[in-house]
């Protein structure tokens, strides 16, 4: 909900709008300014609309109402950059929600590490009508695995209930999170050096070659 905005013009005071005779009576003035506190921003979050609507722009508390919108469970405990992220793409999440590729899109949404899906789904061919889809032993499965640089900074607990929320309901989810292999640096090979132990100079650009 949108309040007062203490010392906050406004672009239409009342005061100028009222008949000639009340231009100088001081008690009224005084009086439609207290008007004008209160409608101040109401007429600002009218010029800012569009930016209420940008999860980019909106004010963190808008940001939660939003998520309303689009059929985005608010946690206050993401941070606020992750919860505007969850509504710019949760059209695309919808889109591909109960999927491989819509768990792993939402998975890397919220951990930020390099996800990869395994399900239990396969293909069934037959020739014989009426004939029953093969079916795993252990029932319908999807596995979870999350690779990021520190494991014990994801919240489980969390990933798991958006994991559950995310794959259909007779679907076992498991996950695994892992620590990711740290980047490898490049090196550039080492400058040749003499026998005095003094790096050799570089041979001299041969003729027609830049330096």
């Amino acid at each position: 909900m949108r309040g007062a905005v203490p010392d906050l013009p406004t672009p239409h005071p009342l005061g100028l709008a009222l008949p000639a005779m009340y231009q100088e009576d001081g008690f009224v003035q005084r009086f439609v300014a207290g008007l004008d506190d209160v409608l101040a921003p109401i007429l600002l979050t009218l010029d800012c609309l569009e930016a209420y609507l940008d999860p980019a722009l909106a004010p963190a508390d808008f940001v939660d109402w939003l998520a309303g919108w689009v059929a985005v469970p608010p946690d206050e405990g993401q941070p606020l950059d992750l919860r505007r992220e969850l509504v710019r793409r949760a059209a695309d999440l919808h889109r591909w929600r109960g999927t491989a590729r819509g768990l792993g899109a939402e998975v890397a949404l919220l951990t930020g590490g390099e996800v990869r899906v395994t399900d239990s789904g396969g293909v069934t061919v037959s020739s014989t009508p009426e004939s029953a889809p093969a079916v795993p032993v252990d029932g319908p499965t999807v596995h979870v695995t999350v690779r990021v640089p520190d494991p014990a900074a994801v919240d489980e607990r969390r990933l798991r209930a958006a994991v559950v929320a995310s794959v259909p309901a007779h679907v076992l989810p498991t996950i695994e999170i892992v620590a990711a292999p740290p980047p490898r640096r490049r090196t550039s090979p080492a400058a040749p050096t003499a026998p005095d132990g003094h790096t050799a100079p570089s041979a001299p650009p041969a003729e027609g070659e830049e330096p």
